[in-house]
């Protein structure tokens, strides 16, 4: 069967209203499906779970219908059935009028940001006219300053009929007006169901909130992170290929157990959504509230189909009703959201509806409160334009950086305008692209990284003006101290590659040359002071005279230093060895080039007539020399691939050219 039928369309229209007001009763008028599934639900003729139809409407299109609870006591799962509603039917008893549960649900669905909707007055049939007419003039004064100021009211009997057909007809219009969610961004769809069918194994249910996903695909169950493939896919009851943002949906998992997926979690495509325990909101706190909420006050926090309990974090030490406030959220569980997503926050005890609003960053630092820039921020967060919230989470990200998924998640933004706002940035030089993956860094961190490189090149060479450069791991590590010493390989890359793309441009730049191993600045040159020329040349003078029993370097430091340190010795040693001038067998022991070279030649010429050479015979090549010179000589000429050992004996490696 194919994924949804030409007539159906992805909206849903979710009930609202005081217990006993008749929701449950003009769900089964309309839609002929009874949402109460639940055998205490049978007993107590009351709704406490979520329901479920399929409203057929005059036009020939079809929606999806949430019928919620109306007891004060299962608000929460009103709550959980009202995310993701594109019309609210705000239902109130003709014989009752507005009551507590209906004031609370209209200020959910505000909160929730639900724009339009219909009231229906039910229970027609149990009043006469003028009392129907005063129940109205209340109904209208009592919504004048909500979204739903302006909606159609309809009385209607569920018992009777009465205005039923009217209602339809009004639905099917309000319906026409609103267009499907288009399946942007992943997958992701909140579970408030999870149970075992025979045959088929783990169901979980949920209404889709966006993107789309087909038979076959992979998913990830959060926050858990659990891996799972999707075998079959239920649209309204009805076997489907896939299925879009607005359809309640049914999905047999396979890879996970009924005991691990429960109402709460998000069953989401692979890499979506990344579990916080912190979240950035603006929050609403409602004007109906008697008294100022104080910072750290605990909370219920409800998104999608989870409840968690949590604190609320302020930048002040309180917030008084009816003001909007930006702030964090602490969860005693993690959650995973996307920016933009709607919540709702109940208070702690006595528990009822006390404001709500919208994510802002899924995964933030925390604040701190004396930190007035980081609240500040939140501002840029929530009404900055796309390319500045790239930036400025590039910015926080510092030297790690952000792949393009990970932005997706912090800013929300998918597809072809996320690759839009990356191209923009990346083309105005505001931000690098620095991995083959598309792995981004913040202009403004790549200078500063180039500047500190810049800093550490130029103490480098003022403490060590006889070097020629400093090593590029050294510089690597200490550029990247956390990055660079990981122990997690994918981290070490990603140093080592932000390294290479920021030695690059110095290079590129001029400002830096790297030689082999080692980078300078380009204005660095090795220069001596004239004690230190003499140096110098004292030491090369007493190598060429030595021959093959040179003085140890200890003894040619304590003979040369006087005018200069002994560091700086070591230094001119170091600098010798770079230049070819002295030749290094170990730490100790070095020697005049010439005479390496005439020695080489000597054993050369000897190993050409007679094949091989063992100790005594190279005693005899090299003058007598002692074990404390010869040991070190002959294992530089098998290192320098002159001789090769074999046995005792040593051999030419290979003949000499010509």
């Amino acid at each position: 069967m194919s994924m949804q039928t030409p007539d159906t369309k992805t909206i849903i229209l979710g009930t609202a209203g005081h217990i006993d007001h008749g929701k449950t009763s003009l769900v089964k008028a309309l839609t002929g499906t009874d949402t109460d599934r639940l055998k205490e639900e049978k007993e107590r003729g009351i709704t406490i779970e979520l329901g479920f139809a399929k409203l057929s409407l005059p036009s020939g299109t079809s929606i999806g219908v949430v019928d919620v609870p109306g007891h004060e006591r299962f608000v929460k799962n009103m709550v959980a059935g009202a995310m993701g509603v594109d019309l609210v039917a705000l239902v109130i008893a003709a014989d009752e009028g507005v009551m507590p549960q209906t004031t609370e649900h209209l200020e959910i669905c505000q909160l929730l940001g639900v724009k339009q909707g219909i009231v229906v007055l039910t229970k027609v049939d149990m009043v006469d006219e003028e009392w129907l007419e005063l129940v109205s003039e209340d109904v209208r004064e009592f919504l004048s300053d909500t979204f739903l100021k302006d909606a159609p009211v309809c009385p209607v009997s569920s018992v009777t009929g009465q205005g039923l057909e009217d209602l339809l007809n009004t639905i099917d219009r309000l319906v026409s007006e609103i267009p499907s969610r288009k399946p942007a961004g992943p997958f992701r769809l909140p579970v408030d169901r999870s149970f075992i069918m025979k045959g088929f194994g783990t169901v979980v249910t949920g209404t889709a909130i966006s993107g789309q996903i087909s038979t076959g695909q992979d998913v990830t169950v959060y926050p858990k992170g659990l891996e799972a493939k999707i075998r079959g896919i239920q649209v309204h009851g009805q076997e489907a290929e896939k299925t879009l943002p607005g359809l309640r949906t049914a999905l047999n998992l396979q890879g996970v157990s009924k005991d691990q997926v429960h109402r709460g979690m998000v069953v989401a495509s692979p890499g979506a959504l990344h579990p916080s325990y912190l979240l950035d909101i603006e929050f609403d706190y409602l004007a109906s509230n008697e008294r100022p909420l104080r910072h750290r006050a605990p909370v219920r926090f409800h998104a999608g189909t989870a409840e968690i309990m949590g604190r609320i974090l302020l930048h002040g030490d309180e917030v008084a009703p009816g003001h909007r406030v930006y702030a964090q959220l602490k969860l005693d569980e993690p959650v995973a959201v996307l920016p933009q997503d709607r919540f709702v926050i109940r208070s702690y005890s006595p528990i009822r509806t006390i404001g709500g609003g919208r994510i802002l960053n899924p995964i933030p630092r925390k604040r701190k409160r004396t930190r007035a820039e980081q609240w500040a921020e939140l501002e840029i967060i929530a009404t900055g334009e796309p390319a500045e919230l790239l930036l400025l989470h590039l910015r926080n990200a510092g030297i790690r950086g952000l792949s393009p998924q990970e932005l997706a998640i912090r800013t929300g933004l998918y597809g072809k305008p996320l690759v839009r706002e990356l191209e923009r940035i990346l083309s105005s030089r505001r931000a690098i692209r620095f991995d083959a993956d598309g792995r981004l860094v913040s202009a403004e961190v790549l200078e500063l990284l180039m500047k500190r490189a810049r800093e550490l090149l130029e103490d480098y060479h003022k403490k060590n003006p006889l070097l020629t450069g400093m090593s590029r791991e050294e510089l690597k590590s200490r550029l990247f101290p956390g990055l660079s010493d990981a122990s997690d390989q994918s981290t070490k890359g990603l140093a080592a590659r932000l390294f290479s793309k920021l030695l690059d441009g110095l290079v590129q730049s001029g400002e830096l040359v790297a030689e082999r191993e080692l980078v300078r600045l380009s204005s660095h040159k090795v220069t001596l002071e004239a004690d230190a020329t003499e140096a110098r040349k004292r030491i090369e003078t007493v190598y060429s005279e030595a021959g093959l029993t040179p003085p140890s370097r200890q003894e040619v430091v304590e003979q040369v230093s006087g005018k200069i340190s002994e560091q700086d010795v070591s230094e001119i040693f170091d600098l010798l060895v770079r230049e070819g001038k002295i030749v290094r067998l170990k730490d100790n022991l070095y020697y005049h080039p010439d005479a390496i070279a005439d020695l080489e030649n000597r054993v050369v010429e000897y190993l050409l007539k007679q094949g091989e050479m063992g100790v005594p015979e190279f005693r005899e090549i090299s003058g007598g020399l002692s074990r404390k010179y010869m040991i070190p000589l002959l294992e530089y000429l098998d290192s320098k691939r002159v001789t090769i050992r074999v046995g005792d004996k040593r051999k030419l490696r290979s003949a000499p050219k010509g």
